[in-house]
């Protein structure tokens, strides 16, 4: 078995484990292996050991190992900030994009997605504490921004996303996983049409039992399935 495998089988065993310790039911959560620096044949020895979805932070990156991997049965999630200008490139590669941010960015998403006849999945990223350094939205205007979303035909919003803090101890970070799964609920309370608050994307290599613990259904893990990063 290589590394890659070993490591995919353990922190399968980790996710299953915080999913039974949360009375969830097994396979409520999803692994995206984020492929941040590297490289394509690294991403082809995760898939090959079952890996069915892979996160990229960056347009050029990702596009490179996108050709490299065409033809490989996994969903393609877009983590990284995502400028409007290279949301053309997003729509034609990604299934599920993480970090819908403005208005103004799910509106080019709904102009180029539409150009290709695709109804393009997303995320609505939070800011859920204000960090000055993080992209996202306030909490309070996580609401308007969907309900002005809503009514784009080639956007489907399908849940939440956030990057809280960083803290060396999960138990630390918890309260920030806690805060986005209210406001998912708070938001699906709304029954608003066309929006599925069914995703939240939140935990890190580091600290994802404590977001499964609140409710995430995609953990985004890099290192720990591939090793440090150069």
């Amino acid at each position: 078995m290589s590394t890659i495998a070993s490591r995919l089988a353990a922190l399968q065993a980790r996710i299953r484990a915080a999913e039974a310790a949360a009375g969830r039911s097994a396979g409520e959560v999803r692994l995206v292996a984020v492929g941040k620096t590297f490289p394509a044949p690294a991403l082809q020895q995760a898939i090959a050991a079952g890996v069915s979805d892979i996160g990229e932070n960056y347009i050029q990156e990702a596009r490179e190992k996108f050709e490299a991997l065409r033809g490989a049965a996994v969903s393609w999630h877009f983590i990284g900030h995502l400028q409007t200008n290279k949301a053309k490139q997003a729509v034609r590669m990604f299934d599920l994009i993480h970090t819908v941010d403005s208005y103004r960015l799910a509106l080019e998403l709904d102009r180029c997605a539409r150009q290709i006849h695709k109804v393009q999945a997303v995320l609505v990223q939070v800011n859920v504490a204000g960090e000055e350094s993080k992209s996202g939205v306030p909490p309070e205007d996580a609401l308007p921004l969907i309900r002005s979303a809503a009514a784009l035909e080639n956007i489907a919003i399908k849940g939440l996303m956030t990057l809280p803090p960083y803290f060396n101890a999960p138990g630390k970070v918890r309260p920030f996983f806690a805060a986005l799964r209210r406001l998912r609920e708070e938001i699906a309370s709304e029954r608003l049409d066309t929006i599925a608050m069914r995703e939240l994307s939140m935990g890190m290599t580091g600290d994802f039992e404590a977001a499964i613990a609140e409710g995430a259904t995609l953990v985004r893990i890099g290192t720990a399935l591939f090793g440090d990063r150069s």
